[in-house]
């Protein structure tokens, strides 16, 4: 089992002008320390409007900081929202391409639609559509990642017309895929996809176990992908999976504080309890006030990787034991030095065992997938692409609204350049007559 982590970017109020910046440079630090302790990936959501809860908004951004100042650990989005009114198809392919450059090759790319009404009323997007939304991008995308050129697409959501979208990802055909599973429903769609499942574990690993057969039972029986490559594997993520790892159980917890809760009680507050007033409602001082009402609201022994390096290793064994291939951790916020520490423990005291295991079990794994591949493969529905007009072309100006519009801005600046052009000749030749 690979052992990784996971952002949200928590940013509890009150805040201070530099909370922001102190966040991200905290977290750059951390994933670097990560990448030496032998963690296998940063995981990095994305999510929009919901403040306090999650401020990762632009996680392209910060993984891409984050590859300048690590050398081997995997740089994951956790998931990309893929609705076009959130991120265009053509400018997912883009970034994701252009960051597995940056990183030489080591992005996963996770998927998802966006469930909460933050996001997708904020972005006017139906929620009865998200699912066709996301199958319709995640096809552009993926067309748009291995085709030279992408030869168009027109569907109930998206329309694009031929464009050869560049860069190309360095990981070919492209990087490892994901998609954000739940619903046990939805870790059966991935497995039928040939797609990786970031599924959500809130009950213990025991079952998650059954989760995990399912996934590979459904991933031998029926799966019939489209996609270019598949990635068939399971991760677990959310629930009972913080991390805070300190040398003995007391001063783990006491770290910890109640902060460990929150990610929950930020899923309850912004996809289905709470009511939300922008810029106005403070969701940690709700949170305190329910803690208060309910201590097990906060997390504390048992409630995830929390405790000293033995208590957190036991932990850390019964996932292994359901056959999950990840664990993502999630961090505790504003909690930067106990962070630290607990990634300096890890790596010194806990992954190496898990790392030397995991990789036999990839080994036997692959052995084991091979005449299961082999059948899938052969189920393989192409993605449809329309063949490409070798006639077809684009260019000159920008027009609009029947072509009674044109764009202006560049021809007037072509003819700036061509007077300065005109000048700069006239002056080359009196000094050249002078």
């Amino acid at each position: 089992m690979k052992i990784s982590l996971f952002y949200e970017f928590a940013l509890p109020r009150p805040w201070s002008d530099d909370d922001e910046f102190e966040m991200f440079q905290d977290g750059l630090t951390e994933v670097e320390a990560a990448d030496k302790a032998g963690f296998s990936t940063v995981w990095l959501t994305e999510h929009h409007f919901l403040e306090e809860y999650c401020h990762s908004t632009a996680p392209e951004m910060f993984l891409a900081a984050a590859s300048q100042r690590t050398q081997n650990i995997r740089l994951g989005f956790g998931v990309m929202h893929l609705p076009p009114g959130i991120n265009h198809p053509a400018r997912v392919a883009e970034r994701v391409a252009t960051l597995d450059h940056l990183s030489g090759g080591r992005v996963e790319f996770g998927t998802g639609e966006s469930s909460s009404v933050g996001e997708l009323g904020g972005f006017n997007i139906d929620p009865a559509d998200k699912r066709g939304q996301w199958e319709e991008a995640l096809d552009v995308t993926l067309r748009c990642m291995t085709e030279t050129p992408f030869t168009g697409f027109k569907g109930r959501h998206i329309e694009m017309p031929p464009r050869n979208v560049i860069p190309k990802p360095r990981q070919t055909p492209h990087p490892p895929l994901w998609v954000a599973c739940t619903r046990p429903s939805s870790v059966q769609m991935a497995a039928q996809k040939g797609i990786g499942a970031l599924s959500f574990a809130y009950t213990g690993p025991g079952p998650l176990g059954e989760r995990v057969r399912g996934y590979y039972q459904e991933f031998e029986e029926k799966a019939a992908p489209t996609v270019p490559q598949i990635n068939p594997n399971i991760l677990a993520i959310g629930g009972d999976l913080s991390m805070m790892v300190a040398r003995t159980d007391d001063e783990a917890v006491k770290r910890l504080g109640v902060g460990g809760g929150f990610f929950s009680f930020g899923i309850m507050h912004y996809y289905m309890t709470g009511m939300h007033t922008p810029g106005r409602t403070g969701v940690w001082e709700k949170y305190l006030d329910a803690v208060k009402e309910d201590e097990t609201l906060a997390y504390g022994p048992g409630r995830g990787a929390i405790g000293g390096p033995e208590t957190v290793r036991e932990f850390l064994r019964g996932y292994e034991e359901s056959g999950v291939d990840e664990i993502i951790l999630l961090l505790n916020p504003r909690s930067h030095e106990g962070t630290m520490e607990s990634i300096e423990i890890m790596g010194k005291e806990i992954l190496p065992e898990f790392i030397e295991r995991d990789e036999k079990a990839v080994a036997a794994k692959a052995k084991r997938l091979e005449p299961v591949i082999e059948k899938v493969e052969q189920r393989r529905r192409p993605l449809a692409s329309p063949d490409f007009d070798e006639q077809y072309s684009f260019g000159g100006l920008p027009t609009g609204r029947g072509g009674k519009f044109t764009a202006s801005e560049i021809p007037e600046a072509m003819a700036e350049i061509n007077e300065g052009r005109v000048q700069a000749a006239a002056r080359l030749k009196e000094q050249q007559q002078g």
